[in-house]
């Protein structure tokens, strides 16, 4: 049997060898937010943390402890339980995409865009 190397086998590489570093990351962010309550990376704006970061530390710890149990779902899915194809790359996939609309989601409620005050004339 030879080993067919082609674009889809590639991309379904990168996509599982990539939910390790994934995982990782967000777990040990909800580790850094609920363990140490080092809040320092909690929805950034810009590289700026918002005015009262502990108000979102719930929210951005839970997102990322909840991606990362999914992200190790998968992980734990392909390499025990030997899941389909088509099923790990689901979990994968809608675990990055809610991760990265999560993200965005707490991201815009915790810097309100505020208007500016009209100069006097």
């Amino acid at each position: 049997m030879e080993l067919q190397i082609d674009v889809f086998t590639v991309m379904t590489w990168i996509l599982f060898l990539g939910l390790y570093p994934m995982a990782y990351f967000w777990l040990r962010r909800a580790y850094r937010i609920f363990i140490k309550k080092d809040y320092s990376d909690v929805a950034l704006k810009r590289g700026e943390p918002p005015k009262n970061p502990a108000k979102w530390a719930p929210y951005v710890g839970g997102l990322n402890l909840i991606a990362g149990l999914a992200a190790a779902w998968a992980i734990l899915g392909v390499v025990v339980f030997a899941y389909p194809y088509e099923v790990w790359t689901e979990i994968a996939g809608l675990t990055i995409w809610f991760k990265i609309i999560g993200d965005f989601i707490i991201k815009t409620q915790a810097h309100p865009i505020v208007p500016k005050k009209k100069r006097a004339a």
